[in-house]
């Protein structure tokens, strides 16, 4: 099932995807939904991330490939890399990623990300697919000056509208073999697959319940293939996942 967040008269709402064509849900995100009247092309719709996460949780340097693509000499991690983005963060799909201006580079990373679907504290990896609602695309925004500058990454990766989400969540998706693409005006600039994660979804929630709670609606960011690429204002940058959609959203310089 794939589901949306949309905005209907002021006031958001779950939709259920199917075809394109957007329909009212009945019911609750976590416990169930059920489709009711259409209400028109999903295209038309004005999106708001799929969801209102209480935390988001990132994963740095999840995939070989990009841990050593600027420094050859990096050691692959041994264990998850965990940093923490804002709840305020968050943009919809279709949404403007505001760039600070007099950044020297300001990155795009494409990324499977993870929805909670109930609480979940110090659960086993054989039983953290119980605890997964599904996923949704993400772009972990990345401002390397400060990234470099301050030695840690909450700041780097904190502003507002640095975690686009979106455009759905997709509850019934095998995560193991799952193509990912990040596009650059249209030019691929990354392109991987899920089978290259070093450590996989199941193990990162494990992992993280091990360290906090997580509750339901909480988004777990699974780390980036290689090929992230400075975005300038004006660009347009799409994540797209196998099986979930394509995450589209355009730039501009900061106010």
């Amino acid at each position: 099932m794939k589901i949306a967040r949309y905005l209907a008269d002021g006031t958001p709402r779950y939709g259920i995807v199917e075809d394109g064509r957007l329909y009212q849900a009945q019911g609750d995100l976590f416990t169930g939904l059920s489709k009711e009247a259409e209400v028109g092309a999903v295209d038309s719709a004005t999106l708001l991330p799929p969801v209102d996460p209480s935390k988001i949780v990132a994963i740095g340097l999840n995939y070989a490939a990009h841990v050593t693509e600027n420094d050859p000499t990096r050691e692959v991690p041994t264990e998850p890399v965990i940093f923490m983005k804002p709840q305020s963060a968050l943009l919809a799909h279709g949404g403007v990623i505001e760039l600070p201006q007099g950044a020297n580079r300001i990155d795009h990373e494409a990324e499977l990300c993870i929805v909670i679907g109930k609480t979940a504290s110090r659960v086993s990896e054989a039983d953290a697919p119980n605890y997964i609602l599904g996923y949704t695309c993400g772009n972990d925004v990345s401002h390397r000056d400060f990234q470099r500058k301050d030695g840690q990454w909450v700041r780097a990766k904190g502003f507002d509208t640095f975690a686009p989400m979106g455009p759905v969540i997709e509850t019934d998706l095998d995560v193991n073999q799952v193509a990912i693409q990040g596009r650059l005006n249209g030019e691929v600039k990354q392109s991987s697959n899920t089978s290259n994660m070093i450590f996989k979804p199941a193990f990162l929630v494990s992992f993280v319940s091990n360290v906090m709670t997580l509750n339901p609606g909480d988004v777990i960011m699974t780390g980036t293939p290689e090929g992230v690429s400075p975005m300038k204002p004006g660009d347009t940058i799409e994540v797209e996942i196998e099986g979930i959609g394509t995450l589209r959203n355009t730039t501009k310089a900061r106010d």
